[in-house]
């Protein structure tokens, strides 16, 4: 008898030097026990050091790439990677409204993790307008969070309200990701807002690092994969939050500068949760 694997995807770009973007995905997929599909957006052509090129995928391929993945397999979960213009947003949109892929795990990659802005205004708009109304989940960064609900986020109360304003943007469920570029920080803590209403915190200690690429990735794609093995929203977030932490804390030797996580870290972790 074959073995069976909840399957899943990203819609992602793609990163040559594999640290993020749909490798990440990927990675993070087969670490956790779930067969992982990609649909790609766009290629870019980077290192350590940086990106130095990037080209969009043919909206036409990126719907044909849609087409074969609904017509042969049956996903239970999905994320988004970077989506860098408003006609790959739209067309992304369009081919997602009847659900063809089960609980969705948008991931806003909009500005970076040290605050610099990935999408031009149309782009961003879009992106709110037409994703954010279909998103089980949406996992914005500190930057991210802050341009969305247009507050500050300089404590604990302001994190809970700019939740709430992410969430009639449409979002079921909302995790904000607390900031993490500063040395002296102890923990990183991340809020978490239910849609049942429930909240909470959850946090690990600060690791100071180069080796961060691809956190994003990696924490959106374990919650699509604890998701879609049955976890419940809050369980496959807290699973989640930890295999990315262990992920960075485990540092592997890539390249000359900035780094990816270990997405070989024990893929046992935090299985003990429970639904």
């Amino acid at each position: 008898m074959m073995n069976e694997f909840k399957q899943v995807l990203t819609i992602a770009g793609s990163d040559s030097d594999g640290s993020a973007g749909a490798q990440a995905d990927l990675k993070t997929f087969m670490s956790r026990g779930v067969y992982g599909m990609s649909v790609l957006t766009a290629a870019v052509a980077g290192n350590s050091y940086g990106i130095h090129d990037s080209v969009n995928l043919p909206i036409d391929f990126i719907k044909n790439e849609i087409k074969d993945i609904k017509d042969d397999f049956k996903i239970s979960a999905f994320k988004n990677g970077m989506l860098s213009d408003s006609k790959i947003i739209h067309t992304i949109a369009e081919e997602i409204k009847d659900k063809p892929f089960g609980t969705f795990i948008l991931d806003p990659v909009i500005i970076t993790k040290h605050g610099a802005m990935l999408l031009e205004t149309e782009a961003y708009q879009t992106l709110i307008n037409e994703l954010f109304p279909f998103a089980d989940l949406i996992t914005p960064n500190f930057y991210e969070a802050k341009k969305l609900s247009g507050m500050e986020l300089n404590n604990k109360e302001d994190f809970a309200k700019a939740a709430l304003e992410l969430r009639k943007l449409g979002p079921k469920n909302i995790m904000i990701k607390g900031k993490h570029m500063d040395g002296s920080q102890d923990t990183v803590d991340d809020y978490v807002l239910l849609e049942s209403g429930k909240s909470f915190w959850i946090s690990e200690p600060f690791i100071d690092t180069e080796h961060i690429n691809g956190t994003g990735d990696t924490l959106s794609s374990c919650i699509v994969a604890e998701i879609a093995k049955g976890k419940s929203m809050e369980n496959a977030i807290k699973i989640s939050k930890n295999y990315t932490y262990n992920a960075i804390k485990n540092e592997i030797a890539v390249g000359h500068k900035y780094g990816p996580i270990n997405h070989f870290v024990d893929s046992t972790i935090s299985t003990d949760l429970q639904s």
